[in-house]
């Protein structure tokens, strides 16, 4: 049986204080639920804090690169998938998530919460914008799950995955 994959999405050097606290959580507690969690692999932003949040939970962590290296890596990336597609990486982050959580937003996360709906993924937008939790509902009202904290982020994974 396959592992479930969660794919946080999230700002990279725009991030804020409050993205990087959620990310941290979120990475700590998607291991906790035994879930790999997925990022855009880098060192930095969203995708750095929440690698390090669910390695300090000893979890397992996949990093979807944008270049043709791991240079510029977060070392809390154990699965390194090295595409040399720069944002077209975008599709491989998303289609490869079973549920995918935008932690924060900038035009990189809209892009990928984008390529989500159209795939019919699930998305969980968690402390995004009263215009952005707006945008993305009214594109997908079925699949835009929106959350203020990091604790029913996972409440609402789980509600997405069993039930």
């Amino acid at each position: 049986m396959s592992k479930i994959i969660i794919g946080v999405m999230g700002p990279g050097n725009d991030a804020t204080s409050m993205d990087l606290q959620n990310a941290y959580q979120l990475g700590k507690l998607i291991a906790q639920s035994g879930w790999v969690l997925l990022t855009g692999g880098r060192n930095t932003g969203v995708m750095e804090a929440a690698n390090q949040g669910a390695k300090s939970a000893n979890g397992l962590t996949v990093g979807i690169l944008p270049n043709n290296s791991t240079n510029g890596m977060s070392d809390a990336v154990d699965i390194a998938i090295v595409t040399d597609m720069g944002n077209a990486r975008n599709n491989i982050n998303v289609l490869s998530s079973d549920v995918v959580i935008a932690c924060g937003m900038g035009a990189g996360t809209a892009s990928e919460i984008a390529l989500a709906l159209k795939a019919h993924k699930k998305v969980i937008l968690l402390n995004g914008d009263e215009s952005s939790k707006v945008f993305f509902q009214n594109l997908s009202l079925l699949n835009v799950f929106v959350v203020n904290n990091v604790v029913d982020a996972i409440e609402q994974i789980r509600k997405i995955l069993f039930t």
